[in-house]
């Protein structure tokens, strides 16, 4: 069953005709993905885990709807989009420091590689974590398709899809959120010294 070249289609088409387990296949195929995006975009690892359950719940429930107008990931990761911004609506949480994001997280961005320089190692941790501050700075909307676009690689048509706005707003917003972290990093580097 966990045949890596079963398309997702097969999986979506078994699933439906009552062989539940494929559904686990997809599950397996795209959590991790779908965590490390909403990680950035939720701020926290606790509600991107909880998100992504709710994403996948709701996605099971759904799947009669898919329509395979696209591919199951970008219709996943709408549902998972839709299911963040509803959960942030009724929460509504305060404005939170970069501290505080980073306790909820429960991780301090690394460097992966295995340079054994502490110096460097030091420095790439600080740019890590000035950039994902000014990240979290952004408004949703621009660090949404920034993070799309940066960390997933998704194509301004298909990031279009997935908020459910031109490909010129994209555009724009991708452009704006650019600008706003070059400005926010410059200040943050500008302030180091």
């Amino acid at each position: 069953m966990n045949d890596v070249s079963t398309s997702d289609q097969q999986l979506i088409n078994q699933c439906l005709a009552g062989e539940t387990d494929a559904f686990g296949v997809l599950v397996t195929r795209y959590e991790e993905r779908l965590y490390g995006t909403l990680v950035h975009m939720v701020g926290s690892a606790h509600e991107a885990r909880d998100v992504v359950q709710e994403a996948f719940v709701l996605a099971f429930q759904k799947l009669k709807t898919f329509r395979q107008e696209s591919a199951f990931y970008s219709w996943l990761f709408r549902i998972a989009y839709n299911t963040a911004i509803s959960r942030h609506r009724r929460s509504r949480p305060g404005m939170a420091s970069v501290d505080a994001i980073r306790d909820k997280t429960g991780t301090e961005p690394t460097d992966s590689r295995p340079e054994s320089d502490p110096a460097y190692r030091l420095h790439t941790s600080e740019t890590q974590a000035l950039v994902s501050a000014a990240l979290e700075e952004l408004a949703e909307d621009f660090r949404t398709v920034i993070i799309l676009r940066e960390m997933e690689g998704l194509s301004y048509e298909e990031i279009a899809e997935l908020v459910a706005c031109p490909v010129g707003t994209v555009r724009s917003r991708i452009h704006r959120a650019r600008s706003e972290l070059r400005e926010k990093l410059a200040r943050a580097l500008t302030n180091e010294r």
